[in-house]
């Protein structure tokens, strides 16, 4: 043994980490994963959890087997470039609102993490969800934690390959059921089962149902919390969104330090000793494998298991419960306990609602003005005018067209800006549901109405069964030189 070193149960320490305390000495971050054996707890928060999670997975894998108007109730048809939610179809042009959207999400995520901590995480994540189920089924194909451990110690049996097998069996067919159900969100699930079960599904399907399969075994089977903790990037950052009103799960050392056993109905205070009583079960109970009493820590997901679990033990003994509990850092030093609108005009959470409401108002605005048709147009750049024996002049034009209106229309077409501007040829067009086109188009200008060399002019199409339906689009009309009037107008 050297003198810097000393070897202990065949770990080296050294002496910096030896006597260092335990919140700056080195970790290992290879360090081979500890397999978490979680104990089921019931509690308040626990039936809390049915009323978030279930939700989600009621909503996940129902809603592609809605019906509306003999399609798909939501529908992402990347193919034909169709967006269908409920009643409204959206097209690739409207990707700005979904920028939107996802920035309505973020800071709504923003807003309840500078409230409530890690509710998201805690109660509808779907890692959190799915990880939920995972874990029900391991509970009931493998036992309870203690029979569970006992199961991975002992030696290779038929007992033990059974249950083994049939759990991941489980797992993998409830995997396969949400790589289904995902790709269905694309493609009409009613097809693509009916593919499935006839043995007809095409590769691509096949390709990615797989591939969910497989990402819903690992992440919720194998990994667990292994994403919340290193794959999360919300893990990370969550804490600068924190303040010392935020609602987080937290152990309350004054009371329950010191901690160890006693007897039931002890004198513990005569003995020196806080209400925690070292039972270890709040630790047992988390997914995540952190001891809460070591406090606020980034793995931390916001569940509440140790709090119900904590409080079952509080129960039992008698005392009051509420040793580990929702709080606030303020609370915990001694602050005094805000009231719910005091919390909520803090300048970070005003902040977070005025930019949400701002965000919202703005995309409502888009929905409600939004018209389902697109009209571009594009002038003739070979040739910028053509000149007829009768000094007319004429431009070419191409107009791009969009139908995003579920069903088919015929549209009026006209040009303003400048009189004596004419359309050469049908001033009418069809478009069938989706349908895009290009409709060429030519203007013709008499001589006597050729003052300038450039002038704007505005194209207008209008649906002739649907008012609404109108777009307008600004272009130019050009003309000789020799025409121009005003030099400063030339283009």
């Amino acid at each position: 043994m050297t003198a810097d070193k000393i070897h202990t149960d065949n770990i080296e320490v050294s002496h910096a980490d030896q006597f260092a305390p335990a919140e700056v000495r080195e970790i290992d971050l290879y360090q081979k994963r500890e397999k978490i054996y979680t104990r089921k707890i019931e509690g308040f928060f626990q039936r809390v959890r049915l009323f978030t999670g279930w939700p989600l997975i009621y909503g996940y894998f129902l809603l592609p087997w809605l019906q509306w108007e003999g399609r798909p109730a939501v529908l992402f048809d990347l193919p034909a470039r169709k967006f269908h939610i409920l009643w409204m179809t959206f097209w690739p042009q409207d990707f700005s609102m979904l920028a939107w959207l996802l920035a309505i999400a973020a800071f709504a995520l923003f807003l309840l993490t500078a409230l409530f901590g890690r509710i998201w995480c805690g109660y509808t994540c779907p890692q959190t969800v799915w990880t939920s189920i995972f874990m029900w089924i391991e509970q009931r194909v493998e036992g309870s934690r203690n029979q569970r451990i006992k199961l991975d110690a002992e030696p290779w049996s038929l007992s033990k390959a059974s249950k083994k097998t049939l759990k991941h069996a489980m797992w993998l067919g409830f995997a396969f059921y949400t790589g289904l159900t995902f790709v269905g969100y694309f493609t009409p699930i009613t097809s693509l089962s009916y593919d499935f079960l006839s043995a007809s599904v095409n590769l691509t399907a096949l390709f990615w149902v797989l591939f969910f399969t497989a990402a819903t075994y690992l992440n919720a089977g194998w990994l667990r919390e292994q994403v919340c903790m290193y794959m999360c990037p919300y893990a990370r950052f969550q804490s600068a969104m924190f303040d010392k009103n935020t609602l987080i799960v937290s152990y309350d050392a004054k009371r329950g330090e010191p901690r160890g056993s006693r007897k039931h109905g002890a004198d513990y205070q005569a003995q020196g000793l806080g209400d925690c009583i070292d039972c270890q079960l709040c630790v047992q109970v988390c997914p995540t494998g952190i001891d809460i009493r070591d406090g606020l820590q980034y793995q931390c997901i916001g569940c509440a298991l140790c709090v119900d679990a904590c409080n079952s033990v509080m129960q039992k003994m008698q005392y009051p419960q509420g040793l580990i509990r929702y709080t606030t850092e303020n609370q915990l030093l001694g602050g005094s306990t805000q009231s719910f609108a005091r919390q909520l005009l803090r300048p970070r959470v005003l902040g977070y609602a005025l930019a949400i409401l701002a965000m919202c108002s703005l995309l409502t605005y888009r929905l409600v003005t939004r018209v389902p048709f697109q009209l571009d147009v594009i002038r003739d750049r070979g040739q910028l005018y053509i000149q007829k024996d009768d000094d007319t002049v004429e431009n070419n034009y191409t107009l791009n067209v969009i139908n995003m209106d579920n069903l088919s229309h015929q549209y009026a077409l006209s040009v303003k800006g400048l009189d004596g501007l004419e359309i050469v040829g049908d001033q009418t067009f069809s478009l069938t549901s989706g349908e895009v086109k290009k409709v060429p188009v030519r203007l013709s200008l008499s001589a006597e109405h050729q003052h300038r060399r450039s002038q704007d002019i505005y194209f207008v199409a209008q649906a002739l069964d649907n008012s609404s339906l109108y777009a307008e689009h600004k272009s130019r009309f050009i003309v000789p030189e020799e025409h121009d009037d005003d030099d400063h107008d030339d283009d």
